[in-house]
């Protein structure tokens, strides 16, 4: 008990100071940095792929190990018909409106792309953007883990 009693002893618990809005802006803004990490490796020639961790059964033993795989990333930007460089911000599976009526950035190039894509992400990282989140986030529908209710054919029994 000598070793305890030269610690300093409190009483404390472990609060979660993020709410809800804010792991979305962290999730947001870790996807912009993964785009802007694959379009420097664009710029330069280099290919971007973060290893991921897996568990993949063995289909002859059985046995579950961990391996690495590359983490596949598709570009949120494109060439449009003017020959310009245009961006979406994806949350989830769709874009997020940057402002009323327009999802899209149209930038002169890969260069572009990476300063415009860290303008964003300070944008979400300070709150700019928490109503659009906000409003595609709410479109979402919530996975529940009760399957929907089957309605069943009324019969007409014969008395």
């Amino acid at each position: 008990m000598s070793g305890l009693n030269s610690l300093k002893l409190v009483s404390a618990s472990q609060k979660n100071m993020a709410g809800p809005m804010e792991l979305k802006r962290k999730k947001l803004s870790a996807k912009l940095q993964e785009q802007i990490q694959l379009a420097k490796a664009q710029q330069s020639g280099a290919s971007y792929a973060p290893a991921v961790v897996r568990t993949v059964k063995d289909p002859v033993t059985g046995e579950s190990k961990r391996v690495e795989r590359p983490k596949k990333i598709k570009p949120w930007w494109w060439q449009n018909e003017n020959g310009k460089t245009c961006i979406t911000v994806r949350y989830g599976a769709k874009p997020l409106e940057l402002a009323k009526g327009q999802n899209a950035v149209e930038t002169s190039g890969i260069a572009e792309v990476i300063t415009t894509l860290q303008i964003i992400k300070t944008a979400v990282e300070a709150g700019d953007l928490d109503a659009q989140i906000q409003a595609l986030a709410s479109k979402t529908p919530l996975i529940t883990d009760e399957p929907p209710p089957v309605k069943r054919p009324i019969l007409g029994l014969r008395k």
